[in-house]
């Protein structure tokens, strides 16, 4: 089960993030939203219905998850950018993917938000100083601090995550790879 929910292993953060690292989390962040279009661009209903695993959300579910969560990070990344040390504001992730916007909407609903989210915030990612990658935000679920720069890591790894869900899933249920 751990293969099915973790296809890429679990997030691990860096112990320290090169200038080449934070270009590789940008553009994993910079081409998600094409590589989950061309992921999904041939499911049929069901296929976007099949869960990625036994008690797992829906493929379809995957996609509005990304944008919703991605929304969520460049709101996080501004308020870091903007206030001094801000408290996030967690959301149920749960409870969000079984909202009617996320149920009733198509796919490409969502696919059309990330692309134009990842261009705003691929544009504020590369126009960062050194100096903005070192604030901060705390995260009261977590009861920790993240930097922006291990917080890059998280999103970039979180895309790809979920990218591998729905390729994995397209493969099982005979869509095309």
């Amino acid at each position: 089960m751990e293969e099915l929910q973790y296809p890429i292993g679990r997030f691990r953060a860096p112990e320290q993030v090169t200038p080449a690292q934070l270009k590789g989390y940008i553009n994993d962040i910079r081409h998600l939203p094409a590589l989950v279009e061309i992921a999904v661009q041939h499911l049929d209903t069901w296929q976007l219905d099949t869960p990625y695993r036994p008690g797992g959300w829906t493929v379809a579910q995957v996609v509005h998850h990304l944008a919703d969560s991605h929304m969520n990070a460049i709101t996080r990344f501004k308020l870091a950018l903007t206030e001094a040390q801000p408290v996030i504001k967690p959301y149920d992730e749960a409870a969000w993917a079984g909202l009617p916007d996320v149920t009733l909407t198509p796919v490409n609903v969502s696919i059309t938000l990330l692309h134009a989210l990842h261009t705003r915030w691929v544009h504020l990612l590369e126009n960062l100083s050194p100096s903005d990658w070192q604030k901060t935000f705390v995260h009261p679920e977590h009861n920790a601090i993240f930097d922006l720069q291990t917080t890059a890591a998280n999103y970039a790894w979180h895309g790809r995550h979920h990218l591998a869900h729905i390729e994995n899933t397209k493969y099982e249920v005979g869509g095309r790879k």
